[in-house]
């Protein structure tokens, strides 16, 4: 008798565990994030827009940027030696963490302008992120590329 009520209590366990997993399983939606690069936040925007038309509500544009900061707000004479590193007056970077950082940042071939990288891919500063349900990922990106997203 010992022996059937065990086996009575693990048949009632995995029923519950396997009616909560399926629960869970029909509340658990899975999703795609969608990270894609744009050159202007024009572009950006209208893929936005489309996106939203399509259905989709989990969308944010942010700029991204190589460097910290908002860049100079005025202009630097390099002449008058009135600034705080190469860093800052070619590469239009703030470095609110010290010194090192802007120096690092002077190692940069764009600080220089010695070197031209010829890669239209590396210019792309706005940033669409997009959350969107599996099913229709390939919907989104297809929107998003439309409107010259990098993905």
């Amino acid at each position: 008798m010992l022996s059937n009520k065990k086996i009575a209590v693990e048949s009632l366990y995995v029923q519950i565990i396997g009616s909560i997993y399926h629960k869970w399983e029909l509340i658990y939606v899975k999703e795609r994030n969608i990270l894609a690069g744009f050159q202007t936040e024009d572009d950006a925007q209208e893929a936005e827009k489309a996106l939203r038309q399509a259905g989709f509500s989990i969308i944010q544009i942010d700029r991204i940027g190589q460097f910290p900061g908002d860049g100079n707000e005025q202009i630097m004479n390099p002449i008058s030696g009135d600034f705080p590193s190469l860093g800052s007056l070619t590469l239009a970077g703030d470095f609110p963490s010290g010194r090192d950082a802007s120096i690092m940042a002077a190692v940069d071939p764009d600080a220089s302008g010695m070197a031209d990288r010829g890669d239209d891919n590396l210019y792309r500063s706005v940033l669409l992120t997009a959350v969107v349900p599996e099913e229709q990922g390939d919907l989104a990106i297809e929107i998003i590329r439309s409107y010259g997203g990098m993905i």
